[in-house]
């Protein structure tokens, strides 16, 4: 299977593949460890040597730290012990990266912009905003707010090749990567639940002031105060509203990280069944081998409709609790 080349079981190839590069800080004393290389248990204890590691006798080396530090996690043991103040180094640098692509896209669109000789791509993109221009016009309709429709393509398009992602090889660029000496790599930001996290909130925060500022902070009040049973039920008001408003966060974060998350998986699970050592494949195993690559393809061109949907629903999502925030209370 996919990681026969790591020498990995199915199972820790699946952990691996869906564990982030966390740096984060370690305290003096713990113990980290590393897979060892080798086929026999002295050529990995001959290797663990080299580091001026110990072997463990199984498959690890270990090291226990002198002195308090940051590093970069190995294993789930390192993750707990970072805490909180841990970096998903992967989910940033491909998020940076992607948003820096897309910026660059329509930039160059722009810079090149022609009135009489437009080209393919700024055909496209005008496409694009004329069509996220009117998604914006037919649901967002409270009020006047120039940011909106510029927040919506921004969140469509980058969610969107976030998503994209999800299509690349699952080997293709974390192999290389650990060749390298990059213990961990997850190429796509939308399975990583801190970001999706993190662009709910960025939605919320967002929903909530726009809802003092149009309501006024009073407003605001009676509105999660006084609706929808009146003044009578304040409790019962309360209690509803407050679960609404944690709702939005928790739907928009939710929704996008389970579907991409599933959709890597099931990636995972298809590339399980095709091995690399080619000339040692069964006739069993060429089966299994055309199956996987079939299934691959099936389940990619299927992927794509999640891909593009996911982010259009985030979108709309956020463009629908705008609409909301700018709605004036009245009381009833």
């Amino acid at each position: 299977m996919a990681s026969e080349s790591s020498g990995r079981t199915f199972q820790e190839y699946l952990e691996h593949h869906l564990q982030n590069l966390v740096f984060g800080p370690l305290p003096e004393g713990h113990e980290r460890k590393f897979y060892s290389k080798g086929e026999t248990a002295s050529e990995k204890e001959i290797y663990c040597q080299d580091k001026n590691m110990d072997y463990d006798g199984e498959k690890y080396c270990k090291e226990t730290l002198s002195q308090d530090g940051w590093y970069l996690a190995n294993n789930k043991t390192d993750i707990e012990a970072m805490g909180f103040w841990a970096f998903h180094i992967d989910t940033l640098f491909f998020s940076v990266l992607l948003g820096g692509i897309f910026l660059f896209i329509f930039a160059g669109a722009a810079k090149n912009f022609s009135l009489y000789k437009p080209g393919k791509l700024q055909l496209f993109i005008e496409m694009m905003i004329d069509f996220i221009n009117g998604v914006v016009q037919g649901t967002f309709k409270a009020a006047t707010n120039t940011l909106i429709a510029p927040m919506a393509l921004t969140i469509f398009f980058w969610v969107l090749l976030m998503n994209v992602m999800d299509l690349v090889p699952v080997d293709l660029i974390p192999y290389p990567a650990e060749m390298l000496g990059i213990p961990y790599l997850k190429v796509v930001p939308t399975t990583d639940l801190n970001l999706t996290a993190a662009l709910a909130l960025s939605v919320f925060i967002l929903y909530l002031i726009f809802s003092i500022k149009s309501k006024g902070f009073v407003g605001f009040i009676k509105s999660i105060s006084l609706h929808p049973f009146g003044p009578w039920m304040l409790p019962a008001n309360l209690f509803i509203e407050i679960i609404d408003l944690i709702a939005k966060p928790l739907s928009l974060a939710l929704r996008l990280y389970g579907n991409l998350y599933a959709g890597e998986m099931i990636f995972l699970l298809i590339a399980g069944m095709v091995s690399i050592n080619l000339a040692e494949l069964t006739f069993t195993g060429i089966g299994l081998n055309l199956a996987g690559i079939t299934l691959s393809l099936i389940w990619a061109i299927f992927h794509i409709l999640i891909v593009v949907l996911q982010a259009f629903i985030f979108m709309m999502l956020t463009v629908v609790y705008m609409n909301m925030a700018h709605e004036k209370f009245e009381q009833h």
